[in-house]
């Protein structure tokens, strides 16, 4: 069997894998263009996801099964993935303990006003009349109820707040109040005092969050977009910002990365930027190579059904 890795990768990582599967042949590689020529006759890719094009796979005329060590998906080939029967599998899981972190982070962030106070700190400005809050009592809405959403409800809890949220179908999820179908979407909206999105981007997710949805929300609201940024209509939360009809945003993910200089959300107060790290942990790979590892013993088996995270091309995720 040859594996090949397009996803920088440690040597320690290389050799623990080279020395559990001596029967293997891995080749390991920085990126894509450093992989295309051994991917010809790969029997396996592992990828970060977001440097597979039509034309590479369809050169890959060996290539059964794509391992991607990262939860999304979106920028994969789909229908030529369909049209060879190639097996994907994902990383899914991996983010819920940093990405959880980190949305527990920034909202205590918004509350107790640190930026405000650190501003103060570089100005060697001492005032006692900000006005921090509390997060116990106050109600997250957590858009996209699967295993990072579950960690950041678990989390929340932990702080005493009030969890509703949403998924595909409004069936119930521990410790979340109030479960919401898409349809449902502006009520929760509604009753949110901080809006967390973490849904795949797909087709039904693209700007999710419009116009509409965010005129839905509490004007004292904050939204926080640790998802894609398409789920996002930026040019609406620019708007939005602009004439304070929400509190404020965190935003991790945009339609362009990095972020272009001279886009509006640099520059406005009540936008917190922060450059697509919420799922950044030293444990990462890690973390994804143990699922790799777990699918590579039942793809070795042939227990193709017990592989985790097989990804249903025909849905996106």
């Amino acid at each position: 069997m040859k594996i090949v890795s397009s996803a920088k990768m440690s040597e320690k990582h290389q050799l623990n894998l080279k020395t559990k599967y001596p029967m293997v042949q891995f080749f390991f590689f920085d990126d894509i263009a450093g992989a295309e020529e051994e991917l010809k006759t790969a029997d396996v890719l592992i990828t970060y996801g977001e440097d597979l094009t039509a034309e590479v796979i369809e050169q890959s005329k060996d290539l059964k099964w794509i391992q991607v060590i990262s939860a999304g998906i979106n920028k994969m080939p789909f229908t030529k993935l369909m049209e060879k029967n190639i097996l994907v599998t994902n990383a899914k899981g991996i983010h819920y303990k940093p990405m959880s972190e980190y949305t527990m982070g920034v909202i205590l962030q918004l509350v107790r006003k640190t930026n405000e106070i650190y501003k103060n700190q570089l100005a060697h400005h001492w005032d006692r009349t900000i006005r921090v809050a509390e997060v116990n009592g106050t109600t997250l809405g957590v858009v996209g109820l699967g295993s990072i959403g579950q960690g950041i409800v678990e989390k929340a809890k932990a702080f005493d707040m009030r969890v509703i949220g949403m998924n595909t179908d409004g069936r119930p999820v521990d410790h979340v109040e109030k479960v919401y179908r898409p349809s449902q979407l502006k009520e929760l909206l509604a009753e949110s005092d901080y809006v967390v999105v973490i849904v795949p981007l797909t087709d039904k997710t693209y700007h999710l969050i419009g116009k509409e949805e965010l005129q839905a929300m509490k004007n004292t609201a904050y939204l926080i977009n640790i998802a894609r940024g398409e789920v996002v209509d930026e040019e609406a939360l620019v708007d939005a910002l602009k004439s304070n009809q929400i509190a404020g945003a965190v935003l991790d993910v945009f339609s362009e990365e990095p972020l272009p200089a001279e886009h509006p959300f640099w520059s406005l107060e009540n936008c917190i930027i922060t450059p697509h790290l919420s799922g950044r942990s030293p444990k990462y790979m890690e973390r994804a190579l143990e699922i790799f590892v777990y699918n590579l013993d039942q793809y070795l088996d042939k227990k193709i059904d017990q592989m985790l995270n097989r990804v249903e091309l025909s849905k996106g995720y």
